[in-house]
């Protein structure tokens, strides 16, 4: 990574709730708030959000994007969040020919908008919305190795104190969110946050092993418990690729009740 680089996997709780004041994801924005205080004021951010998907890996390329208030059935207040960040057109630039440089088929769109995977942890980190900001789409093939790829491309960023942002949920099983917790389905929760924690962090495994571990993820105990589909987990496989390194630091914590985790490179 460049100079003074950051990558940081979080987990954006729902929707707009943690701009709320919802109780559940108390923990969750204050932890957001310590990470931006720690690791200062970037340049640039890159947000790959699991809330978008495309045939190939796609990025804004606007001046001054809007946003698009991509959830339903919350307050009337929710779809009134602003977060005038502007674009950087020439960054999206860079993003898209390093994508193409390692092979890859990638488009500039410049009609897009930043989606809640952006604003809403970005509101809670740099709630000046002052820091030029790029969105990344995922690939709608779910493929984890290809998202690794992804993120291996962006290396050769020419931009240092860039803040790459993998905007996902460490757990985002929504019927579990709103069903009963019993022993066992906690007991799925903390084995695939406990998996998710040594893959990332231990200093035990090679980066052969760590990748060929993110590549399986979904043989992970408890893992399609936890991601009965993956577009949430695999903004981590993009912060892993561009990083090729263990995290240097995790934080566990608790989002709507669940066990959640977020990761600091």
């Amino acid at each position: 990574m460049q100079e003074n680089t950051h990558a940081l996997f979080l987990s954006h709780g729902g929707g707009p709730m943690p701009l709320l004041g919802d109780a559940g994801h108390t923990e969750m924005v204050q932890c957001l708030q310590d990470i931006a205080g720690r690791i200062g004021r970037p340049s640039a951010i890159l947000v790959i959000s699991a809330h978008w998907e495309e045939g190939v890996p796609t990025v804004t390329a606007a001046a001054n994007p809007g946003l698009v208030y991509d959830y339903y059935g919350f307050p009337e207040e929710s779809y009134a969040i602003q977060y005038p960040c502007p674009g950087d057109p020439g960054l999206a630039r860079a993003i898209h020919d390093s994508l193409q440089d390692c092979g890859m088929s990638a488009r500039l769109d410049s009609g897009r908008g930043f989606d809640h995977g952006l604003f809403v942890p970005l509101k809670i980190m740099y709630p000046e919305a002052d820091i030029p900001s790029i969105q990344l789409s995922l690939v709608n093939s779910l493929d984890p190795e290809m998202h690794m790829e992804m993120g291996r491309a962006l290396r050769a960023l020419p931009r240092d104190n860039l803040l790459v942002i993998g905007s996902g949920f460490s757990f985002h099983n929504m019927k579990a969110f709103f069903a009963p917790e019993t022993s066992e389905t906690r007991e799925k929760n903390v084995a695939f946050e406990d998996w998710l924690l040594e893959t990332c962090g231990s200093a035990d495994l090679s980066e052969k092993e760590r990748a060929a571990r993110l590549a399986d993820w979904a043989n992970a105990p408890g893992a399609r418990y936890c991601h009965p589909r993956e577009e949430h987990l695999l903004p981590l496989h993009v912060c892993y690729g561009f990083t090729g390194s263990r995290c240097s630091e995790s934080f566990e914590l608790q989002i709507l009740n669940k066990k959640a985790s977020m990761y600091l490179w």
